[in-house]
């Protein structure tokens, strides 16, 4: 899981403006509608549709939206028929990339998500061509030391810990996520996010000219309205870290 804690950071950085965080309630409003739409709309027996409200109650997301959203899926708000797509591709570098989307017009969609690949340099892949360098995770952040919270979460199951300034990433199977944080919580750590993911098996270098050509990628697929999550496997260089997290 190495790497992935820069990313977190970067990705908070990122997301600190308004307009970002606007963006992130459509996003994870879509993600509420499909998960009650695929397993019904009740939290208390649907995970996924539970941490994607988790999700939006982190960003402050008001209860009227999240109400709205699970309500498109039941059929009393406005209905909209997404498809779930995971596209792969290659960034600058040859840096394996995974995008996630929620469309209502695949066609749409791949157009582009092509075109921004390869206007980056890079290029869409067929369908399994980069997919095996990444995995399913359920991922909590914790606030604490690395040594209280690690402790805590091998007792509850986890798969890994990672420390970065201040914050502790724990990693667990997706479907073990909820009792891994209910047991963090007994133990009396503080949650920050919880959320199921995909995580890059490993991580590759990069120079800091290619570095900044993939951010400027992903930057570019993450706008993209029907992008849900973009997932990269490149170690940040310090450099470029400093100058987007900084």
């Amino acid at each position: 899981m190495s790497g992935h804690s820069k990313w977190s950071t970067i990705k908070r950085a990122k997301g600190a403006t308004d307009a970002k965080r606007a963006a992130q309630f459509t996003k994870v409003s879509r993600e509420i509608t499909i998960a009650a739409r695929i397993s019904g709309p009740d939290p208390a027996s649907n995970p996924r549709l539970r941490l994607a409200i988790d999700k939006g109650r982190g960003l402050n997301m008001p209860n009227d939206n999240i109400k709205r959203a699970i309500e498109r899926a039941s059929g009393l708000g406005q209905s909209d028929a997404y498809e779930e797509i995971v596209y792969e591709g290659y960034g600058p570098g040859g840096v394996a990339v995974l995008v996630e989307a929620a469309t209502d017009n695949r066609n749409r969609t791949a157009s582009e998500v092509r075109s921004l690949f390869t206007k980056s340099g890079g290029s869409l892949a067929s369908s399994g061509a980069v997919a095996w360098q990444f995995e399913a995770r359920g991922v909590i952040e914790c606030l604490g030391t690395l040594d209280a919270v690690g402790e805590a979460a091998i007792e509850a199951g986890a798969a890994d810990v990672e420390a970065d300034e201040g914050t502790v990433f724990v990693y667990s199977d997706p479907q073990e996520i909820h009792a891994v944080q209910g047991a963090l919580e007994a133990a009396g750590i503080k949650i920050k996010s919880a959320e199921s993911g995909i995580v890059a098996k490993s991580t590759v270098e990069v120079s800091a000219d290619d570095a900044r050509k993939n951010f400027k990628l992903i930057d570019a697929l993450e706008e993209l309205d029907d992008v849900q999550r973009v997932t990269a496997n490149f170690e940040v260089p310090p450099e470029v870290f400093a100058e987007i997290a900084g």
